[in-house]
């Protein structure tokens, strides 16, 4: 079953509060400062899912330069939503949209959500060695 929402990929469309509610309590994003949630919207694509036309109900940003690479990152559904195929959507709608053909490489992080990517033509790195990462796990916590 999929669900009624609309997507949009209306900048203006986003609703920063509902999104920066979200990810401050996710696992990859907690405690994320409003701002900083503000500026990684206004730096990438963004697609959001509105229920009844007017609540955000999710969200997906993929940061990218539109030529060679995109980054996927920050997707969730609401709880309330969740079942009916409305991150697939948001996913798919991000690969097919017409600023994003042609790139070389798309990449992602998950702990929890392989079952998703994989049916949408993602698979794992075969060889992550070549890959490397400046990672700073606690930049949004309060010390």
């Amino acid at each position: 079953m999929t669900d009624a929402c609309h997507l949009s990929f209306d900048p203006a469309a986003m609703q920063v509060d509902a999104i920066h509610a979200f990810l401050t309590r996710s696992y990859w994003a907690a405690d994320i400062p409003r701002a900083v949630v503000e500026r990684a919207i206004a730096g990438s694509l963004c697609v959001g899912a509105f229920a009844s036309g007017r609540d955000q109900v999710g969200f997906a940003r993929v940061v990218t330069d539109r030529a060679t690479f995109a980054y996927l990152a920050d997707v969730y559904v609401l709880e309330t939503h969740r079942g009916r195929g409305l991150a697939a959507r948001m996913v798919k709608a991000l690969h097919d949209h017409p600023d994003l053909q042609g790139l070389r490489r798309w990449m992602l992080a998950t702990s929890d959500a392989h079952g998703l990517y994989s049916s949408l033509g993602w698979t794992g790195i075969d060889d992550p060695a070549p890959f490397m990462q400046r990672h700073f796990p606690d930049v949004y916590r309060q010390g």
